[in-house]
């Protein structure tokens, strides 16, 4: 992986976990000083999304983790499956989160319970790209089982000659 595109990659990392944050203090700041209506359930709505940022904010770590992996060369080890593993519970919390969304706005939908449908379309297909990332966690452990498989070989060569 080159400097240009680890560097534009955590960028972007920064950029998004800055936006999180962002996101967070003001649901925080809406808690505290912004009254409900009554129109919307707003408390529900904004706790949700404090804990739907909470799931990228881990994913973004995770990814930043197994980025430097990558750079340093160490990424085929038994120590990338905890970042992988981080990743893929983060988007499951996040699917979990966005299926509690649709719920608390299911209600207010009762005229057009198309928009539920869809939004319980999309967090299955959240939950899709969990299940993608799960199938690349077991390509790597394939990777770091071959990886292995090599040094012990190439011990054994060096024995030899």
């Amino acid at each position: 992986m080159g400097k240009l595109t680890v560097r534009a990659l955590r960028a972007v990392l920064v950029v998004v976990l800055a936006g999180t944050v962002f996101v967070q203090a003001s649901m925080v700041w809406a808690l505290a000083t912004d009254p409900e209506d009554g129109s919307l359930p707003l408390t529900p709505l904004r706790v949700l999304t404090i804990a739907g940022m909470v799931s990228v904010q881990v994913a973004l770590v995770c990814v930043w983790r197994l980025v430097t992996m990558v750079r340093r060369g160490t990424v085929f080890s038994h120590s990338a499956f905890r970042y992988v593993d981080g990743v893929i519970g983060a988007i499951v919390a996040a699917a979990l989160v966005w299926f509690a969304v649709t719920a608390v706005n299911a209600p207010g939908q009762r005229d057009d319970p198309g928009v539920t449908v869809i939004m319980g379309g999309v967090g299955v297909a959240i939950l899709g790209i969990a299940l993608i990332v799960l199938v690349l966690r077991m390509l790597l452990v394939q990777a770091v089982a071959r990886d292995v498989e090599a040094v012990r070989m190439q011990a054994e060569l060096d024995e030899v000659i």
